[in-house]
């Protein structure tokens, strides 16, 4: 089969042809070209087999470009949608366009059709009530949201079937998903962004005089978030892993990177493997990621205001005023003599500025253990112990990372968790979080808390939800775009 598709692809057949005759009159010109004779009947007649061949394929590559449109439309094709390619290539053929340049164009009508470049979901007519989405769309919108991608056969059977939408064939479905490879994508598409660490991997930001090998090490930094959340959803880890999980994942680069011992050979950048008991090399969480501590830093130090900052509206979801006009730039590097913390406070001092920076700020200082690339230091460029001592606006005393730790398991858990909960179902679905979806929040919350906090049934509880499965009436829609 393979050879019968390198020759169909090559049309050596048509080409040996044209080989033949140059041949033939080469050998015209000082020879006697008999000799070549007898090659003439068995070429030409493999020539007008293989045109035949090409004609009776014709039907095939139509049949073909009408299944790649089902697919690329996922869904079955209409009969309108049938006859509108099955029309475009018989017009083509009527006005002399080869048959491969028609199937050409059949396919690029496929490609900037709506149907392919937007999921379409019409609602109910006359009515502005919700209704359930059908299992066709319901499959679209739960592959988009585990897999980032089309359905699968799988899927796309249950839909057609009209079993999609039984919720526990839908809780089964998502069980698998999240197990299948191509999860990995929900790590890069939700948890890349959720965590503002999106193209870490080739982000040229950091000062090459101070971080050179910050370069090598930065697409490391970047797969260890991604293979963090990725086994999180496989495996079903607690919400609560990813705050403090005492774990990570680690090549033999990336642990010498961080003083971590014992993982591998030191400049292996393969393979990964998880690796527990790394708390006590002060890892352990998406607070310590290296992506995460170098993305919130400056180019040539770290940065207390980006980190707190980072900390109180991503991690725990906190509103924050926006920082009044003309606020002086800090410095790239500090003065001599002055450590960053220093350089920070002077700048936090500022009454205009203080009130604000009461609230980031100790969530920054207690980071202060990690340099701008994320690796752990207890000193800094001129020799200076670091101080991560601070006071949290709740009054608490925090002596270092581990006591804030510590301090956001206890007592900020639920913030986190509600966090990321509002985060999730934004992103499944395809929308900001609204007021009116604070019920399902609270409800999710409340399952999480009597199941151990499961990620995996935190998305269930979203796949099952009504703003998952239903569509606003068209009246609705109509009224809304009016207004």
């Amino acid at each position: 089969r393979l050879w019968a598709q390198l020759h169909f692809v090559s049309q050596d057949a048509l080409k040996s042809v044209d080989a033949y005759e140059q041949l033939w009159q080469f050998a015209t010109q000082d020879a006697d070209p008999s000799a070549f004779e007898p090659l003439r009947e068995p070429i030409q007649r493999k020539a007008a087999e293989f045109r035949q061949t090409m004609l009776d394929a014709q039907d095939k590559h139509v049949a073909s470009v009408l299944e790649f449109a089902q697919r690329a439309y996922r869904q079955p094709l209409s009969d309108g949608q049938r006859q509108t390619l099955l029309s475009l290539y018989k017009n083509l053929i009527a006005n002399e366009t080869p048959h491969e340049d028609a199937i050409g164009l059949m396919v690029a009508r496929v490609l900037v059709s709506p149907e392919f470049l937007y999921r379409i979901e019409r609602p109910a007519e006359g009515t502005d009530k919700p209704a359930n989405i059908t299992d066709l769309e319901l499959a679209n919108r739960l592959s988009y949201f585990l897999w980032a991608s089309m359905p699968d056969k799988t899927l796309m059977d249950l839909a057609q079937s009209n079993k999609l939408s039984d919720p526990v064939t839908l809780r089964a479905q998502v069980q698998r998903m999240l197990k299948d490879p191509k999860a990995q994508q929900m790590a890069v598409e939700f948890g890349t962004m959720w965590l503002h660490i999106r193209d870490l991997d080739v982000l040229d930001e950091k000062s090459e005089t101070h971080f050179p090998e910050f370069a090598l090490i930065r697409s490391d930094l970047y797969k260890e978030a991604i293979y963090l959340f990725t086994d999180a959803l496989a495996n079903d880890r607690s919400v609560l892993d990813l705050l403090s999980g005492d774990y990570t994942f680690l090549n033999g680069r990336l642990a010498n990177y961080y003083g971590i011992p014992d993982v591998g050979p030191a400049d292996a950048s393969e393979p990964w493997r998880k690796v527990d008991g790394v708390r006590k090399y002060g890892r352990g969480g998406i607070l310590t990621l290296g992506a995460t501590l170098a993305k919130q830093s400056g180019a040539s130090r770290t940065s207390p205001i980006l980190r707190g900052n980072w900390l109180c509206e991503v991690v725990l979801g906190e509103k924050l005023p926006k920082p009044p006009k003309n606020v002086p730039v800090l410095a790239e590097l500090p003065p001599e003599g002055i450590t960053e913390r220093e350089l920070t406070e002077r700048h936090s001092s500022d009454p205009a500025c203080s009130k604000c920076h009461q609230r980031i700020d100790p969530y920054g200082y207690a980071l202060e253990n990690y340099d701008a690339i994320g690796r752990f230091r207890t000193h800094d460029a001129s020799g200076k112990a670091i101080n991560t001592t601070t006071q949290l606006p709740t009054g608490q005393k925090i002596e270092n990372f581990d006591d804030l730790r510590n301090y956001l398991e206890v007592h900020r858990k639920e913030d986190f968790v509600r966090q990321f909960n509002r985060k999730l179902l934004g992103y499944a679905l395809g929308r900001s979080v609204q007021l009116s979806d604070e019920p399902i929040l609270s409800e999710i919350l409340q399952q999480q808390r009597a199941g151990g906090w499961s990620i995996q049934e935190t998305i269930c509880q979203i796949v099952l939800s009504k703003p998952f499965r239903q569509i606003r009436g068209k009246d609705f829609q109509d009224e809304a775009l009016q207004q």
